[in-house]
């Protein structure tokens, strides 16, 4: 039995490992015995994990399939409200608890990420471990465990808003700012440094919608 609630376990983990890293994207059918061939496992652990994703709306119905969710107007502006308070309140308790040591492994984030701004999917990967890294040094389980349900529906976006032009640069010099009050101990400038950041990172994601063609 514990063998089963493993398999179980690393079929749902696979699944929405795959939608996090755009191999399936908003809109994309997921048939349960292709995801049982792609990942090595039995199709009951993968009918269970997708009737859990659906159950968190990572997953919705079109007819008798699943396909990814996506998100509408609504929900995103609705997503980036709940986003930017939790993250918000987690840079603040950052710079009241992270130690040296997570503040020193957040500005060598930055370092090692300005190598990846010419690859916007790569960036984006290292920018959800940044935001990660802040949430850990707020040493607050319960703010983390929010901030991952929060980052798994983000997983719903088809684009990165990292792939405007110039906002690479000017994501990395935002999450200089944030590391800067962190390290300073300011929780007031680290609340509003990140606050501020989401605020531009969703700026950018209404333009890319914006430019989207218009179906007739």
């Amino acid at each position: 039995m514990a063998g089963a609630k493993f398999v179980q376990k690393d079929a749902y983990g696979m699944i929405l490992d795959a939608i996090d890293t755009g191999l399936y994207k908003p809109g994309d059918r997921l048939v349960e015995s292709e995801l049982a061939e792609r990942f090595g496992v039995s199709r009951t652990p993968v009918r269970e994990a997708l009737q859990r994703l659906e159950t968190q709306s990572l997953l919705e119905r079109d007819g008798r399939s699943l396909i990814v969710a996506s998100l509408d107007h609504n929900q995103l502006a609705e997503l980036y409200v709940v986003r930017c308070e939790l993250e918000g309140l987690a840079a603040r308790l950052a710079a009241r608890h992270a130690t040296a040591e997570e503040v020193r492994v957040l500005g060598d984030m930055i370092v090692e990420d300005r190598a990846l701004m010419p690859d916007p999917n790569a960036l984006a990967r290292a920018n959800r471990r940044f935001h990660r890294q802040i949430h850990l040094a707020s040493h607050n389980r319960f703010l983390v465990q929010q901030l991952d349900l929060v980052y798994r529906s983000m997983a719903l976006m088809a684009t990165t808003s990292l792939a405007v032009e110039g906002r690479s640069e000017t994501a990395l010099s935002e999450h200089q700012q944030i590391v800067d009050a962190i390290g300073a101990r300011d929780e007031d400038a680290a609340d509003a440094s990140l606050r501020s950041h989401i605020s531009n990172a969703f700026v950018q994601r209404l333009k890319q919608d914006a430019q989207k063609p218009v179906a007739p």
